[in-house]
């Protein structure tokens, strides 16, 4: 088993920026990709960004590219999404998963685990 917490979500005004990070426990972070996903009421839950096991490959949602990057930590257990030039668009529940594979997927249905979720809103 593998326990997650995300934090960092809030309340931000467009424009502006959060850092979420997802605390890991269980067994060895190292040997699962992560990735971040979003989920805004009435809508499905969208992927968002993902990263290796190692840290070495990252891979983003087209609405994303360029605004959000995710990171890892593997000595603390914690991966990482920095959120910079926030639009009211990417109010959501934001969750991260973690995925044994090689390269993390894109689709939700694929990881094994999940966090409870962190509230990001963005005013207008």
């Amino acid at each position: 088993q593998v326990q997650l917490v995300e934090s960092g979500g809030g309340l931000v005004q467009a424009g502006g920026s959060l850092r979420l990070s997802c605390a890991t426990s269980g067994r060895t972070f190292s040997n699962y990709a992560m990735g971040w996903f979003r989920q805004a009421p009435g809508k499905e839950r969208e992927f968002v960004a993902a990263i290796s096991r190692s840290g070495g490959r990252t891979y983003y949602a087209d609405s994303v590219k360029g605004r959000f990057t995710v990171s890892r930590d593997n000595a603390k257990n914690t991966v990482y999404l920095q959120m910079n030039s926030l639009k009211p668009e990417d109010t959501a529940v934001y969750y991260c998963a973690a995925e044994s594979g090689v390269v993390p997927p894109t689709k939700p249905d694929r990881y094994d685990y999940w966090g409870q979720g962190t509230q990001v809103t963005v005013s207008s």
